[in-house]
């Protein structure tokens, strides 16, 4: 049990440490934060004047990097989300990236109509029949028999290399949650165990007794904590540019770094063949120097270990794609099947005129169709449309909230203010 003038002391440290709980170390010379905005209107930009390559195409994957709050899940449910997508319909990203696709085979189907117009005679306006333009010619088309048989085979396709480009994202999703999970274990434990040991730590190893630290500096716990948090936000952020395209995160990524740490570790950093790795090695170091027992490193270095196992995983993602064998049979057998079946739908549509409503019908299928194997190819590389710059920002802040509370030695013992209250209770 304390003594009462070790009480006092305990309390007076206290206030020491709270007050100075937001100070940085001087020679660290750290400015404000910069980060980036991930607010992006969900979708192609809403700005007619915007460029078309923000668009189309690759442009427009960055518009795809949703963090959703509980606002945006009530407008997902709303009762109106059907008409709100169909108003849409003609701004989607997925159908204009496939529109020269739609276009061959609207054109496709238009030459059949055409063809068989001038070979098998057509229909004026007024309904009467008319002769063929060009007598001899040889109407064409397929048996829809054919297009009947191969629907099973490319659905089965269709469908498995769209859950496998899906559970692609699912995975690199999962690594980063676990990257934001175990960042947060790391910074509390380090925060939490941060100095004053146990009589538990002071047993010795090897003959080499722990230091008993029976009183903590509340400037030097700080600054040992923030370099924690900075180095572990370091191995996030530099991970997110080393997934990121060049062109894209390059320039963002060293003006952070230099803006967030010191000058020293930053331009380290940037040099490395391997970012996160360097990185990494960085928190190793800020780990090793703060005053606990080696038990409790190890504790907050298999955190470490997680880390490289998700950049691992993310890592073979990148530079691992589905078949490519595969993607491109499906992409033939798909492209072969649409261009084909308008020569089936003519029959199919003889009770329209000339039977012009195969040409739309052609369309809309391809539509469908081409979108499925489109959200496929957009979905296999799932790094240019996670939002790892948001995950990136959150872990930074909560990181830097988490150092800042008080630890062991920051305050009056809790476990004794509980055995204190205990005694006090009748039996």
């Amino acid at each position: 049990m304390y003594s009462r003038w070790t009480f006092a002391l305990s309390l007076l440290a206290a206030v020491v440490a709270k007050s100075d709980a937001f100070v940085a170390p001087k020679h660290t010379q750290l400015a404000s934060p910069v980060t980036q905005s991930t607010a992006l209107h969900m979708g192609p930009p809403i700005d007619p004047n915007a460029p078309i390559t923000e668009k189309v195409g690759e442009g427009t994957r960055k518009y795809r990097r949703t963090v959703f709050t509980h606002d945006d899940w009530v407008q997902f449910r709303s009762s109106d989300r059907f008409a709100k997508n169909l108003k849409t319909l003609f701004n989607s990203g997925i159908y204009r990236s496939v529109a020269k696709e739609i276009t061959a085979t609207v054109t496709v189907a238009t030459v059949v109509c055409l063809w068989n117009a001038i070979a098998g005679g057509y229909q004026g306006l007024g309904g009467e029949m008319h002769d063929p333009i060009i007598p001899g010619l040889m109407k064409i088309g397929l048996p829809m028999n054919t297009f009947t048989i191969l629907n099973s085979s490319l659905g089965l396709l269709l469908v498995f290399r769209t859950n496998k480009s899906y559970g692609r994202w699912d995975e690199a999703r999962k690594f980063w949650g676990l990257n934001i999970n175990h960042t947060r274990d790391l910074c509390r434990m380090g925060t939490a165990w941060y100095g004053k040991m146990s009589e538990y730590d002071t047993t010795g190893f090897m003959d080499s007794a722990s230091v008993d630290q029976t009183g903590i500096d509340p400037v030097k716990r700080q600054e040992d904590l923030q370099r924690l948090s900075l180095c572990t936000w370091a191995f996030v952020r530099s991970m997110k540019r080393h997934l990121s395209p060049p062109d894209e995160d390059e320039e963002a990524f060293q003006m952070e770094l230099r803006s967030r740490l010191p000058a020293d570790q930053a331009e380290k950093i940037i040099a490395a063949a391997h970012r996160p790795n360097r990185a990494l090695q960085d928190l190793s170091v800020a780990i090793e120097k703060l005053p606990m027992h080696f038990v409790r490193k190890n504790e907050l270095n298999k955190n470490l270990s997680i880390f490289e196992d998700t950049l691992g995983g993310c890592e073979r993602l990148l530079s691992s794609p589905i078949p490519l064998f595969y993607s491109r049979h499906t992409a033939r057998f798909l492209s072969s099947w649409l261009l084909l079946l308008p020569l089936a739908l003519y029959g199919e549509f003889g009770n329209s005129w000339n039977h012009i409503a195969m040409i739309p019908t052609t369309g809309f299928i391809s539509v469908c169709l081409f979108g499925i194997e489109e959200l496929a190819t957009q979905l296999e590389e799932p790094f240019t449309i996670l939002p790892m710059q948001g995950f990136c920002d959150k872990i930074g802040r909560w990181c830097d909230e988490i150092v800042s509370w008080a630890g062991q030695g920051q305050g009056e013992d809790v476990v004794e203010v509980n055995t204190r209250e205990m005694m006090k209770l009748p039996l």
